[in-house]
């Protein structure tokens, strides 16, 4: 089915699929788009988002399936979103850079203020430290199965503060010789 004319947001012209809701942002309309939108002398920092944000989405049903760029037939690449209680892919052409976002992806993105930054999305830095929040998500919710949630939250609380204190290593390792014993 041919992708048609669309406005994803003012000035950033894109191509949608009217059977699934998706769009595909040609490189150059992104780069023309992104280029004042950005701050030239800021850094280019975007925080990885917490695992606790709350945002209501539903990921396309084929959000997870291999997909070909519209422009060059290359397979394209995911960058990896989580959320609180989902995660979703935006995918990318390696080789000409378009953006393929999934029905309602580009509204969260904005919401998210990531709109600006997808390359970031691509990047090692993001997927790795996607990857270390969703393990200590993992984690958390580990310690809260097994001890309910009352101890769970005395403990998140008091790891942060041994975190946060100058000596709590000291805090650390008394805890640690109580059970040793």
């Amino acid at each position: 089915m041919p992708l048609q004319d669309s406005e994803l947001a003012p000035g950033l012209a894109a191509k949608a699929c009217p059977s699934c809701g998706g769009s595909w942002i040609p490189p150059e309309i992104y780069d023309e788009w992104q280029r004042p939108q950005i701050d030239p002398d800021a850094p280019t920092q975007v925080a990885v988002l917490p695992l606790s944000l709350d945002v209501p989405f539903q990921p396309a049903g084929l959000d997870n399936r291999a997909a070909l760029c519209p422009d060059c037939r290359s397979y394209l690449v995911r960058g990896r979103v989580s959320l609180k209680h989902t995660a979703f892919y935006v995918e990318r052409c390696p080789n000409c850079k378009g953006i393929w976002c999934d029905a309602g992806e580009w509204n969260i993105l904005q919401k998210l203020s990531l709109d600006t930054h997808i390359g970031y999305l691509f990047s090692a830095e993001w997927q790795s430290q996607v990857r270390d929040q969703e393990t200590i998500a993992r984690e958390q919710q580990a310690i809260v199965d097994k001890l309910g949630p009352d101890i769970a939250e005395r403990i998140f609380a008091l790891s942060k503060l041994l975190e946060d204190h100058p000596n709590g290593d000291f805090g650390v390792a008394y805890l640690m010789r109580r059970f040793d014993q």
